[in-house]
């Protein structure tokens, strides 16, 4: 279906449907553009008047043309859209682009009629771009299509741009000479009835004159699909996002789904983590990053050179170097000795090499001519600050000169000088990205390497253990004959240990005897934990007893326990107590399992126990997990270094705590009604390092955990246990 979009962006012939004589109209606007930009296919307005539109022969309909139509962009009101789609289907056209605004943005009448837009697109076999969206532009000069109403003509270059925003993709249009960058492509998929944002990636994947893509998103219509295209053709080439609605307020505007706003960013934010797509924050950085990609290869390494004429600034760029991971490369000694053959005894030539201030042009060519071919120098920041008469410009252009002649290593100016330079790089045709600041070089040198990083991560796979998923399922379906969608604690840990989670060894007890027997079989010290299906925070209520050393103590702590609970009117709700072995250990994680209703399960690691809402040292990655996935969520948050065995403790078992993060992940895929789950803490053993999960807290969507569980035997039952349907 994607081959479909040529007859969108690489059509040889336009129909312009709502085309006009009238001065600044949409109508009107588009013919000038596709006029000006030197479309080299046919063009053809049609209008109901007929006559002459911008010197060519207006038709009053599609189906009065003589020739064939690859692409029709239409800018009809509303109510004529469907009849409008109905005729290009008869004249055989299948690429739409539909600019009329009015659709489902309006309320729920318009989302009727885009409902039936859509429907119309289907049957007939065509692709469409929008309704309510700017157009589309392809600037191949075989082609040479601006096919929308943006101010200014599109600038040359080898971007592929999606814009979910209309007008800030018009903007952006405007103000490309400016950022000196270009697009190969531009897409504007308004509402994405049809054509979004997955349909362009997918499109774009073995498109040549595509070399990076960049999205502007307010949503990700289908997360899985996102992720499982995205994560393929990142590979490839870069796919650099700015994610609008982080904020809740800004989430509010973009989405109805209130109730899930606290967490969608996080879903977002690991989705694209997870797919390989660089995250931007601002278009800013957005468009920084594209001008690092557009010019610079990606890098064999992370060793970072820096050239500079002034010793502030080198140092300013190596501490942004050093902020970023990334290292400060070791200058050979070769390489130094050369550098002293024509660089005065004053300059430095270790890395930062600092030619000092009055340093020539020559001197600039020279160094960088030398530090290139340098084997253990993988990236180069070449800094200038205006001295002695030296011209910023004459040395932009020398240091371009000698990156024409090296192109296989990343070489970022950072120019502290007037505004003018940056002006005058606005009419040239740069190879070298060029910044003001060298921590805008050096976060520009980051991406290039999180990209090398990317391409060399492997895939991943997604494990399947061994598990006793019927005895689960057993637990969650009396949870619900009973009509209770939070499991006990009890139940809880019964559902991990049935999945191969280490849990605590431990035994249930309703009476006092029962837990001394089970404290006695096991051995002191003891931890005591209330289970109960109406109280599901322990601690809240004293429900907790930990380093229990004797039978003694024990009696003495149950007795407490059900005084507290009687006086506190919670007593009914009790369904006993579990009597655990008392793991030693200082080091608290937190595995968990929250839902996002658009991006489904996400899952969490990181610092627990009573930081976890303090520190808030966790990560997030959306299930389905691989091996890699679960290995980087350890190596991501600050309490890895706990788990190192940081002071002399016993290392973690990292391996299995890999391997519990990933049964969980495989535990909600299997019952994908889990909306809910909590080990907090996951105890790292102070003996083995064993990650074992002392607390356990599972809850279920009860509407779609019945569907799971309902009985399709009819009368005669015979589904056992599982079965929820009480027959």
């Amino acid at each position: 279906m994607t081959a479909n979009l040529d007859k969108i962006m690489k059509p040889k012939s336009i129909a312009v449907v709502g085309a006009s004589t009238k001065e600044h109209t949409i109508g009107s606007d588009i013919m000038k553009r596709l006029q000006e930009y030197k479309f080299k296919g046919q063009i053809y307005p049609i209008n109901p008047k007929g006559g002459i539109i911008e010197g060519l022969q207006a038709y009053t309909s599609v189906l009065e043309v003589p020739g064939d139509i690859d692409l029709a962009i239409i800018v009809v009101n509303a109510k004529f859209v469907l009849d409008t789609i109905d005729q290009c289907h008869q004249k055989g056209i299948k690429g739409l682009c539909i600019i009329t605004a009015g659709f489902k943005e309006t309320g729920a009448e318009g989302a009727a009629a885009e409902k039936a837009l859509l429907a119309k697109v289907q049957e007939y076999g065509m692709r469409c771009v929008g309704p309510n969206c700017l157009g589309v532009v392809n600037t191949l000069p075989e082609i040479s299509m601006d096919g929308c109403f943006a101010e200014s003509l599109p600038e040359r270059g080898h971007i592929g741009f999606v814009s979910q925003s209309g007008a800030l993709g018009g903007g952006i249009l405007n103000i490309l000479k400016d950022l000196n960058l270009g697009f190969a492509q531009f897409i504007s998929i308004g509402n994405q009835a049809d054509v979004n944002a997955e349909t362009a990636l997918e499109y774009w994947e073995n498109e040549p004159d595509v070399e990076q893509i960049l999205l502007y998103m307010e949503s990700i219509q289908n997360p899985a699909n996102f992720r499982k295209l995205a994560s393929r053709i990142s590979k490839k080439k870069p796919i650099l996002a700015l994610k609008a609605g982080r904020s809740a307020a800004g989430a509010s505007a973009a989405s109805s789904h209130t109730g899930s706003l606290a967490g969608a960013d996080k879903a977002a934010n690991a989705l694209l983590n997870q797919s390989g797509v660089i995250r931007e924050y601002s278009l800013k950085n957005l468009f920084s990053t594209a001008k690092v990609f557009a010019n610079c290869p990606i890098p064999k390494g992370d060793r970072v050179a820096i050239i500079t004429n002034s010793g502030g600034p080198g140092i300013m760029a190596t501490d942004a170097v050093c902020e970023y991971g990334m290292q400060i490369a070791k200058i050979s000694d070769a390489t130094k000795d050369k550098l002293r053959s024509f660089l005065p005894s004053a300059a430095s030539v270790k890395n930062p090499i600092d030619m000092i201030a009055s340093a020539p042009i020559e001197h600039y060519k020279q160094t960088l001519e030398t530090v290139i071919a340098d084997e253990n120098v993988d990236m180069i920041i070449c800094i200038y600050l205006p001295f002695l008469g030296l011209k910023d410009i004459d040395v932009a252009k020398a240091l371009m000169e000698i990156k024409a002649k090296n192109p296989q290593k990343p070489v970022i100016g950072v120019f502290m000088t007037k505004s003018e330079f940056f002006t005058a790089l606005s009419d040239m045709d740069v190879n070298i990205p060029f910044f003001m600041y060298a921590e805008e070089a050096a976060e520009g040198l980051h991406r290039l390497n999180q990209q090398r990083l990317w391409i060399e991560r492997p895939e991943g796979k997604i494990p399947s253990y061994s598990v006793d998923k019927s005895k689960a399922a057993e637990i969650i379906a009396q949870s619900l004959r009973e009509g209770r969608e939070q499991l006990t604690t009890r139940e809880s840990i019964d559902v991990l240990d049935a999945y191969g989670i280490r849990v605590c060894k431990s035994g249930f007890a309703t009476t006092e005897d029962q837990a001394v027997s089970i404290a006695d079989s096991i051995g002191y010290p003891v931890v005591m934990k209330m289970t109960s299906k109406t109280t599901s925070h322990k601690t809240d209520v004293g429900g907790v007893r930990v380093n229990i050393q004797s039978a003694e103590q024990l009696r003495s702590e149950y007795q407490d326990l059900i005084s507290k609970l009687e006086a506190k009117g919670l007593l009914d709700g009790l369904e006993g107590v579990i009597i655990q072995e008392m793991v030693k250990g200082n080091r608290e994680m937190v595995c968990g399992v929250a839902t996002d209703p658009q991006y489904g399960h996400m899952m969490m690691f990181g610092l627990g126990g009573v930081f976890i809402e303090v520190m808030k040292d966790v990560t997030f990655r959306i299930a389905p997990l691989t091996d890699v996935d679960a290995k980087e969520m350890i190596k991501s948050v600050k309490a890895y270094k706990l788990l190192e065995g940081a002071r002399g403790t016993t290392p973690a078992q990292m391996d299995q705590i890999e391997e519990t993060i990933l049964r969980l992940s495989q535990l909600v895929s299997d019952f994908s009604f889990i909306t809910e789950l909590d080990i907090n803490p996951l105890l790292i053993s102070e003996k083995t390092g064993e990650g074992i999960a002392v607390d356990g807290r599972i809850k279920v969507k009860m509407e779609d955990a019945k569907k799971f569980f309902e009985c399709h035997c009819g009368e005669g039952c015979e589904c056992g246990e599982i079965c929820t349907c009480n027959k």
